[in-house]
C-alpha cells in the first residue's frame, strides 16, 4: 500500500484537467493535465473518467494510492444538486474518504486570496461570480447563460459584435466597423457572406470566439458600438460584484474582488479602467486585481483549508505555483 497524502486538487474546466497531490506540509508531490471535463457533452462517468486519467498519473508519479482530502473545483457544477452528483461519482473511485466539490469559479477565486475571503467575476467563454467568507457563507449565480439572466463572456461577445454589424450591414442598425473587420477576419467581403459560411458552418462554429479580440481591438480605435460593448460588460462585472459582496456582508469592508478569466485577465484598458471605475463608484471598499495563477492552486488552498493546515503549508504551495 502506498503512502497517504493530505489533498488531492482537481481544477476541472471545459478544455482541461489540472491535479495536484500536496502533502499536509503544503509540499507539492506531483501533478498531471487531463482533457476537457464536460459532463453535459459526455455524461458524468466519461467525464470522470477523463479526472481518473490525470489522477492515477499524478498519484503514481506521487507515490501514493489516496488522499484524505479531494478538494475538487470543477466546470459545470453549477447548482448544489450537481455539487452532489459529482461529488458522489468522484467518492466512488475511492481517491479520498473526504470528498468536496465546488464550482470551478471558487479555485480562481481561492487562489487570489490568503484567506477564504473575497469576490471573484470570471470572464472566460462566460461569466460567472462568486464570493466567500471564512465561515463557509458563499455567494453564486447560476450562470447559465441568458436563461440565468447572464450577459457577457467570450462567446457573448462575439454574438453582440455579429448582431450589430449584421444589422449595421443590411440598414436596420447603427453603421459600425465592426460591420466590416468581423468578415475581414475571416477572409470574407462582406457580413452577408460571413452570415452565410457560420450558418452552413464552412467556418467552424468553434471559431466564432476568435470575434472577441477584434471587437477588443475596434473599440480602442474608438467605434462607438464596439465601446458601447466593452462599457456594458463592464458594467455586468461591477453589477455581480457588487451583488455577491452585499449578499456577504462585505459591501462596507475591504474585501478583495478578483478579476479572471482570459477577457479580464487581457487587461483591455478600456475594460480595465471602466471596471475600476465602476468599482470606486458602487463598491469603494473593495479592492479589485486581476488573478493569473493557476486555478489549480485554489483548489489545493481550498483542500489545506479544510484540513486545517497551517499558514506555511498555503505559504508553501503558493510559492510552488507562483515561482
Amino acid at each position: 500500500m502506498g503512502l497517504t497524502a493530505s489533498v488531492l486538487a482537481v481544477d476541472a474546466g471545459n478544455s482541461k484537467t489540472d491535479v495536484a497531490v500536496v502533502a499536509a506540509d503544503g509540499s507539492v508531490l506531483a501533478t498531471a493535465r487531463g482533457g476537457g471535463f464536460r459532463p453535459p457533452v459526455v455524461g458524468v462517468e466519461a467525464a470522470v473518467d477523463t479526472v481518473a486519467d490525470a489522477v492515477g498519473r499524478a498519484f503514481a508519479a506521487a507515490g501514493v494510492s489516496s488522499v484524505e482530502h479531494v478538494s475538487a473545483c470543477l466546470a459545470n457544477a453549477d447548482f448544489p444538486v450537481e455539487e452532489r452528483q459529482l461529488a458522489a461519482a468522484l467518492h466512488a473511485r475511492a481517491w479520498g474518504a473526504d470528498v468536496e466539490v465546488r464550482n470551478d469559479t471558487f479555485a480562481i477565486l481561492r487562489a487570489g486570496v490568503t484567506e477564504p475571503l473575497g469576490v471573484a467575476v470570471v470572464c472566460g467563454a462566460g461569466i460567472n461570480c462568486v464570493g466567500m467568507r471564512p465561515d463557509g457563507r458563499t455567494a453564486r449565480f447560476p450562470a447559465l447563460g441568458r436563461i440565468s439572466g447572464d450577459w457577457g463572456g467570450g462567446w457573448g461577445l462575439a454574438e453582440e459584435a455579429l448582431w450589430h454589424a449584421a444589422r449595421a450591414e443590411d440598414g436596420r442598425g447603427v453603421d459600425t466597423e465592426l460591420a466590416r473587420v468581423l468578415p475581414a477576419h475571416f477572409g470574407m467581403p462582406s457580413m452577408y457572406a460571413l452570415i452565410e459560411a457560420l450558418h452552413l458552418e464552412e467556418i467552424a462554429p468553434v471559431r466564432r470566439h476568435e470575434l472577441t479580440p477584434v471587437l477588443f481591438a475596434t473599440a480602442a480605435a474608438g467605434d462607438p458600438v464596439a465601446r458601447s460593448l466593452v462599457d456594458r460588460l463592464a458594467d455586468e462585472v461591477v453589477s455581480m460584484a457588487t451583488v455577491a459582496l452585499t449578499r456577504l456582508g462585505l459591501l462596507d469592508e475591504e474585501t478583495p474582488v478578483l478579476l479572471g478569466g482570459s477577457v479580464l485577465a487581457a487587461r483591455h484598458p478600456r475594460l480595465d479602467d471602466g471596471v475600476r471605475e465602476l468599482l470606486a463608484a458602487r463598491a469603494p471598499k473593495a479592492v479589485p486585481r486581476v488573478v493569473t495563477a493557476s486555478p489549480v492552486l485554489g483548489a489545493a488552498l481550498l483542500g489545506l483549508d479544510r484540513a486545517g493546515a497551517s499558514g506555511e503549508a498555503q505559504a508553501r504551495v503558493r510559492a510552488y505555483y507562483e515561482a
